[in-house]
């Protein structure tokens, strides 16, 4: 095979096949229909002379060829963004969208008023709100800027601190009405609790206190952020909380002052090269100004 005749565009596909395991999906996620992106990984398999994806009835099932490729794949998309980078940097006016990636109690408790504030402030922006409580790659273009809790370690990011959230015990009115108020950590194993299901935090959490329980403790277990709010909110036992949540619902209480919770800090981050980009820079900025406002 000549690499004149190489077309570049197909990496687009075979790249999201083998990301997201089916045709569907690769589909899916670039906006596009599962024909294409067929069509488009069939081309490339002839262009390169190999088998890149067995068909099976779960999806598609990577060669050895599609994975020694992947990496050079991957070079080449990440070379293809930051030539986007560059030429929507050029552009001296931040118009257009940015996308923010956060878990799901930041995008749906602590920035919406902070949006609020930026509309008003930057109204030639559009904001893409990603609500996920995986750590986005910002190297892949998931998202333009992210906000995390824990710092991020990849050299080409530019990050920083904004604060950090406080942590509590809090449980419902009605709740402790029912069953009590706990006076010392030691009464929180008398009592229901809500957990998380695999994420061993809280548990954790009771073992550095000197109280080892297991998942089985908890009543109700969700590793859902959202769901595990509504669960605190109805009443279902004692939880633990961002305080920024936890105002927003006047009956719940907060409990146990003296738990040795520790804070998590709030990071910032954003690729080096994007941060050139005017409209990324100016939300970038209005951010690092008032997220430590809302925090406090």
């Amino acid at each position: 095979m000549h690499t004149g005749d190489f077309n570049w565009t197909l990496i687009r596909s075979f790249l999201a096949a083998l990301d997201h395991g089916s045709l569907m999906a690769a589909a899916r996620a670039l906006a596009t229909s599962q024909p294409t992106v067929g069509r488009h990984i069939g081309e490339l398999e002839t262009q390169l002379g190999v088998v890149l994806f067995e068909r099976t009835g779960r999806g598609l099932l990577p060669t050895a060829h599609a994975l020694r490729l992947a990496d050079a794949a991957r070079a080449m998309s990440v070379a293809a963004d930051q030539l986007a980078r560059q030429a929507s940097g050029a552009q001296a006016d931040p118009r257009g969208s940015v996308r923010i990636s956060a878990s799901q109690p930041v995008t749906c408790v602590l920035l919406p008023p902070v949006l609020l504030q930026m509309r008003q402030a930057l109204p030639d922006i559009q904001i893409e709100l990603v609500s996920s409580n995986a750590v986005s790659n910002l190297l892949q273009r998931e998202a333009d800027i992210a906000l995390r809790m824990v710092r991020p370690d990849q050299g080409s990011l530019v990050t920083r601190r904004v604060g950090q959230v406080a942590i509590g015990a809090y449980a419902h009115r009605d709740y402790l009405r029912r069953c009590g108020t706990p006076r010392v950590p030691e009464d929180l194993l008398t009592h229901d609790l809500v957990g998380y299901d695999r994420n061993t935090d809280i548990v954790q959490g009771f073992a550095r206190m000197g109280y080892p329980i297991e998942r089985e403790r908890f009543a109700v277990r969700t590793d859902d952020l959202n769901a595990y709010q509504a669960a605190v909110d109805a009443g279902l036992g004692v939880g633990f909380l961002a305080r920024y949540v936890a105002r927003q619902n006047p009956d719940l209480v907060p409990l146990l002052p003296m738990l040795p919770i520790p804070p998590l800090p709030v990071w910032l981050a954003v690729h080096r090269e994007i941060r050139s980009n005017p409209r990324i820079r100016a939300v970038w900025d209005f951010l690092a100004r008032a997220l430590p406002q809302a925090l406090s």
